[in-house]
């Protein structure tokens, strides 16, 4: 049997659940949850500049092992514990996406989080060409 949604994995980033980091059907990704935590010690840096630096770090990383690009990325939402503090996001937004021409939309919101979380989001790429079939 074959199925045209195809679950994304990579290495650095995995859910508790039994969840995968995203999940791609013909040419749309969308993510799941993706939070700041540290790749390597798995810990969650303690500010916010470190959560966001790794958090963006594992979007890349999440849409490139779906076969894509943040060129891709039409759509992210941002969760913040405090959404007045959104420097350190606005950072790495724009070194992701420099050119403000060319920028996916963007939606940040207020959460509670468990835990030391202070921030996380999701996305939706559409990448230019459907995946070969298996």
């Amino acid at each position: 049997m074959t199925t045209r949604r195809r679950s994304v994995h990579v290495g650095g980033f995995a859910h508790v659940n039994p969840v995968p980091a995203a999940s791609r059907i013909d040419r749309f990704v969308f993510s799941g949850a993706i939070t700041g935590r540290d790749p390597r010690t798995r810990a969650m840096p303690a500010d916010l500049a470190g959560q966001c630096a790794n958090m963006f770090g594992h979007v890349r990383e999440i849409v490139e092992a779906a076969g894509g690009s943040t060129d891709d990325i039409v759509k992210m939402t941002v969760w913040l514990r405090d959404l007045r503090d959104r420097d350190a996001l606005n950072e790495q937004w724009t070194a992701m996406f420099p050119d403000p021409d060319s920028r996916p939309a963007r939606h940040a919101l207020a959460a509670t989080f468990d835990g030391d979380t202070l921030v996380q989001c999701d996305f939706i790429a559409v990448l230019e060409d459907s995946p070969r079939p298996r």
